[in-house]
């Protein structure tokens, strides 16, 4: 769906192939305007139950034709509704009849489209504010009576001064007259405020009355039947043909590569790639976990020295992850030939991977996910892309693995991304520093789960800080390196708080690392919150 602006002719998008989820549920279209949090609304939809895409606000008239969406949910944005030029909703979207919820921009722009006025000027409002309910409505059913008043999550500059024809006030703030308006006629609502964040605490009941009692959609998005749905899919699109798999250790590519296998069994070959960057461990793991628990073909490449010669020097944390990208494309060429050829190329691409792959609205984000192949393979490959999760959140995947029946040990796993170390180490890579970050991320590691917090967190790791302290050790000084630790909580990879570690922790834990890792004088840990997009370091 979202990759359309990078896809290949070879790889069909979610919302343009019949055989899509899209095809099989119900569903609600998300306009996007570009928004920070706009994939915070998908997951609160799919949490409900109800399957739902987003799309960009230019590509938003022809998803809607080919979705036939039940409801429409308009995101918020940067832009401002009274400037010339900013964007719009297709007026195909209030023709059709179906129900629409505008959040904040969208709220703004289905105003102005239906007769109401916006303006600029009046007093901002960021952040927590308190709304009061001013009436009864079908959006806060069991959920807010008139009267009362509830926290929400504000982010505007602009508001709305004149509602349009049909519409009432439901909900009002100190700084916005019009925070809920309403056209229950219609089906028609609008929130100043940000429901889909963790900081409107009652947002996602909101969000689910809308969908659910508004809408009226059942809820029939499980991941049963995304398993059988998705298994039919494959057979569908695979025949007969050879499929290759790369396996980077992760959480992702494991499920990928189990439900491809079931719905095709030896027709698929999994392809390890060791390229010196894995943690501790992680091949031996990886292998005995296909080779003896699945019994799924699979080759093992040990390509460290390839990938290491061709990152030696490299600083630029870009170029690293393109270098990466493409030998594992090489390498994969190579490795297909060597089984006498293959058809598709399957990957665990994630929704989150398509989404942050592309810039919806002309942002910075069709960076962020550079190392993945997100959308299409060099033309020389001759292979199409299988890619059976790419309509998935991680949380939605790690239900989907235990569903296929992966271990809580492996499918609990946190995210390790496809470059591993290479983001872990900035600056230049090395074979010692390399042993030196495995080393110090074990004991971290090793410590969350002595301390039961391994399954609290979302992602736990080291890095290898490409800077020398001076330290003293016993009666001698040292000139060694810093070492990072990071540790997130989130249930979508999308948005991202560190974890709040008590100081008894992080203190044993520094001293492990320090007294058991050569090249290691001082630890830091770093408590930086991330918004949506990349939670790596680098």
């Amino acid at each position: 769906m979202t990759a359309q602006d990078k896809t290949s002719a070879n790889t069909p998008t979610a919302a343009a192939t019949d055989t899509s989820v899209a095809a099989l549920h119900d569903k609600i279209l998300i306009v996007d305007f570009g928004s920070q949090v706009t994939q915070l609304i998908a997951r609160r939809v799919r949490e409900d139950g109800v399957y739902c895409e987003i799309v960009p606000f230019q590509k938003a008239e022809a998803a809607f034709r080919q979705m036939n969406p039940k409801a429409v949910i308009l995101s918020g944005g940067p832009e401002s509704v009274h400037e010339e030029g900013s964007p719009r909703a297709p007026q195909l979207i209030f023709d059709s009849g179906v129900p629409v919820m505008g959040i904040c921009y969208g709220q703004m722009t289905m105003a102005a489209q239906l007769g109401g006025t916006v303006e600029g000027g009046h007093h901002r409002e960021f952040g927590r504010a308190d709304v009061e309910v001013k009436t009864t409505s079908l959006l806060f059913d069991g959920v807010w009576q008139p009267g009362e008043q509830h926290q929400v999550w504000m982010s505007h500059g602009d508001r709305i001064t004149q509602m349009p024809p049909g519409f009432s006030v439901a909900g009002v703030s100190p700084n916005a007259p019009f925070a809920v308006i309403q056209d229950e006629a219609r089906k028609y609502y609008g929130l100043m405020f940000h429901p889909e964040v963790v900081h409107t605490p009652d947002g996602a009941k909101l969000i689910r009355n809308f969908v659910r009692n508004i809408a009226g959609l059942g809820g029939d998005w499980t991941m049963h039947a995304f398993r059988e749905e998705e298994i039919k899919k494959i057979r569908a699109q695979v025949g007969k043909g050879k499929v290759i798999c790369g396996l980077s250790g992760g959480v992702d590519s494991a499920v990928a590569a189990v439900l491809i296998h079931e719905a095709i069994g030896d027709q698929l070959t999994c392809v390890f790639v060791d390229h010196g960057l894995l943690r501790l461990n992680e091949a031996e793991t990886v292998v005995d976990l296909f080779r003896h628990h699945y019994n799924i073909p699979l080759v093992h490449v040990d390509a460290s020295q390839l990938f290491l010669g061709e990152l030696a020097g490299v600083t630029d944390p870009e170029q690293k992850r393109k270098t990466i990208g493409k030998l594992f494309i090489d390498v994969f060429e190579a490795e297909a030939k060597k089984i006498g050829g293959a058809d598709f190329l399957a990957q665990g691409t994630l929704y989150p991977d398509v989404i942050e792959s592309v810039s919806f609205t002309g942002g910075p984000s069709v960076t962020i996910k550079s190392h993945h192949n997100v959308g299409g393979l060099p033309a020389r490959m001759n292979m199409k892309l299988v890619e059976p999760l790419r309509e998935l959140f991680k949380d939605e995947v790690r239900v989907l693995g235990r569903e296929l029946g992966l271990p809580d040990v492996f499918v609990g796993r946190h995210p390790f991304p496809g470059p591993g170390l290479a983001i872990r180490c900035p600056g230049e890579i090395t074979v010692d520093k390399l042993d030196i970050l495995r080393k110090a991320d074990a004991i971290y590691i090793d410590e969350i789960r002595k301390a039961g917090l391994y399954d609290t967190i979302w992602q736990a790791f080291a890095v290898l800080l490409p800077v020398k302290t001076v330290g003293v050790m016993g009666d001698g000084r040292t000139y060694d390196y810093v070492v990072g630790l990071r540790a997130v909580t989130s249930t979508d990879g999308m948005t991202a708080d560190f974890y709040p570690f008590d100081m008894k922790f992080l203190g044993n834990t520094a001293t492990r690392i320090i007294n058991e890792v050569k090249g290691v004088n001082r630890v830091v840990y770093d408590v930086t919150s991330k918004p949506p997009g990349t939670i790596e370091w680098e």
